[in-house]
């Protein structure tokens, strides 16, 4: 694009950061049991250095928690620490977070990381990766700037003000979160439920049965035993967070049932489930009217062996909708041989001769294929 300037990120990109510091910190993980791991991290973010805790087991909301406010590395005066509930402690962190945090100006120079920095917001770059993000380019033209990054392994470009937002919506969501999860047990057999109630349409009783899911599991799966679980195991938490992250958008949640949803890729990798998951969060992104990010997860859908009759009737909405017409053709005539209905194809086979016109015409010729 003419006037764009492009800004590579790599020299400050934080990935893995928090992760660094676990290293280092010996109760580091006694901190994430107790406060929550992302909750920790936020203190870190904010500079609320945690000096002590008292744990009250029976409420755990009730457990007090002394810190101190600043980013010095002095030891702290005895009257500048202060003293919240775990449940005022959290809300503290999310509200100091959330807060408008103007953008700096528009970087001139690759080099000048700090100007780079400043335009992007120190603590977005820092809770990035705690959400998936790996930013990889920034973009700054005469529309405005946006980031290209990686979330959860999958590349998409996001305006600079749309990624603030969807990492401050994800912030606030972890107070409900915090309050809703606990740390129940997570009972498999609860799929088989859930997958019945999915099939009568009965989403919110899905959400009540598998809604505590989401928080412990996406702490589970950075803990060594959670690195271990065997593929059987993976494959049905990953189901089950399927049929939770695509209840939750019937009811309502879309931003909600996508973060479940980017949580079941993970459990379910290359295993038996991932089709399904992908080809769930490909018709999620779709229906939301993101028909671009939409493509990675169902082509890899796809490529995984989802049935061909679900797949790639989406992949031709969503090549359409991107203006991707030839690709769109590809898709029609791959669900046509699936033994996709006709009349499921005809609003997106008509916008392609429309398209196409002439071109569709002359390439029916060539190959001897019939009107679509």
């Amino acid at each position: 694009m003419p006037g764009e300037q492009v800004f590579p990120l790599a020299s400050i990109r934080t990935d893995g950061w928090f992760e660094r510091i676990g290293e280092s910190v010996g109760s580091f993980q006694a901190l994430c049991d107790i406060v929550g791991e992302r909750f920790f991290a936020f203190s870190m973010i904010t500079g609320a250095r945690i000096t002590a805790l008292t744990v009250d087991r029976r409420n755990p909301e009730s457990t007090l928690v002394d810190f101190v406010v600043g980013s010095g590395e002095d030891e702290p005066v005895r009257g500048d620490t202060q003293r919240l509930t775990l449940g005022e402690f959290r809300r503290r962190l999310v509200s100091a977070l959330v807060a408008d945090e103007p953008s700096g100006p528009a970087p001139a120079r690759a080099t000048d990381t700090e100007a780079i920095q400043l335009h992007i917001g120190v603590r977005y770059l820092l809770l990035a990766p705690l959400y998936g993000y790996s930013l990889l380019e920034l973009s700054v033209g005469p529309g405005g700037s946006s980031l290209s990054a990686l979330h959860d392994g999958l590349e998409e470009t996001i305006s600079l003000s749309g990624f603030r937002e969807s990492i401050r919506a994800n912030v606030r969501q972890e107070l409900s979160r915090a309050a809703k999860s606990g740390r129940g047990a997570i009972d498999l057999s609860h799929v088989k439920t859930a997958e019945d109630l999915a099939s009568r349409g009965e989403h919110q009783r899905v959400v009540q049965l598998l809604g505590q899911w989401p928080g412990p599991l996406t702490i589970f799966l950075r803990t060594p035993e959670g690195q271990m679980l065997n593929a059987e195991t993976r494959g049905i938490i990953a189901k089950g967070l399927g049929l939770l992250g695509s209840a939750c958008v019937a009811v309502g949640d879309s931003a909600q049932g996508e973060e479940v949803l980017r949580l079941a890729v993970q459990y379910a990798a290359d295993g038996t489930a991932a089709a399904d998951i992908y080809a769930r969060l490909g018709e999620t992104l779709l229906d939301d009217d993101r028909a671009g990010e939409s493509i990675g997860p169902l082509r890899r859908a796809a490529n995984l062996g989802a049935s061909g009759d679900r797949v790639w009737p989406l992949l031709a909405r969503a090549f359409l909708e991107r203006g991707r017409s030839v690709a769109a053709l590809g898709a029609v005539l791959e669900a046509r041989s699936s033994g996709v209905d006709e009349a499921v194809m005809r609003h997106v086979v008509v916008a392609l001769e429309a398209q196409l016109g002439k071109s569709l015409e002359s390439w029916r010729s060539l190959v001897g294929e019939p009107p679509l």
